[in-house]
């Protein structure tokens, strides 16, 4: 989504998606078709952020939000940090375990939150921090984006998009707060589901205390 713009755009596909247009609840977001009808000519995550750039004509800072990643706070925070650099910025959470970091990604910054070293899918990760898909672009990065996709680089996989791009401009990091969970699949659901009821639940009864 772009900065300045008051209405979210949502990538999607011709077979399973909405029809494009406006949707309202519980915010107002363009849907944009990408065309696509299976895995033998889907876009890709990247791909599909070079699509709505082309297509819709984004000339503007972009914020971009994975639609099965599920955060227990606010992300306000994020925004503020994001306008303070002024610079390419990437979510990352400790989900504190190396064996799921070889799902994900690894990754290292040095005392100023830059980004050292980024590695999609690692085999023998170091660390348990691992960037998520919450991503800022700010507007002069997104030739950048363009040049990649151009190059023929791999329209899947956002971070590995993050792995190009660090190497040729400065590329920080914010510190995702509370719980974060990757829902993509249903175990993973179920298992959210299960502690956000317990959070709601000690809420509730911490407010009528």
């Amino acid at each position: 989504m772009s900065t300045s713009s008051p209405t979210p755009g949502l990538p999607t596909n011709s077979r399973n998606g909405p029809a494009p247009g406006v949707l309202t609840p519980p915010f107002p977001c363009t849907v944009v078709n990408d065309g696509t009808t299976d895995d033998s000519n889907k876009r890709g995550a990247i791909g599909d952020i070079h699509f709505v750039l082309e297509t819709q004509g984004v000339d503007d800072d972009l914020v971009i939000i994975a639609g099965d990643n599920l955060f227990s706070e606010p992300l306000s925070g994020f925004g503020e940090y994001c306008r303070q650099r002024n610079a390419p910025v990437l979510g990352v959470y400790d989900v504190g375990d190396l064996e799921q970091i070889k799902k994900y990604n690894a990754i290292s910054t040095d005392a100023d939150g830059r980004i050292t070293f980024f590695e999609e899918k690692p085999a023998q990760p170091r660390s348990t921090l691992t960037g998520i898909a919450l991503y800022y672009y700010p507007r002069q990065t997104l030739p950048l984006i363009r040049q990649y996709v151009a190059e023929g680089n791999n329209p899947d996989q956002p971070g590995r998009l993050v792995q190009w791009m660090y190497t040729r401009t400065p590329f920080y990091t914010w510190r995702v707060p509370g719980l974060w969970f990757d829902i993509g699949s249903k175990e993973t659901l179920e298992e959210a589901d299960r502690i956000f009821r317990e959070l709601a639940r000690g809420r509730a009864g911490g407010a009528g205390a």
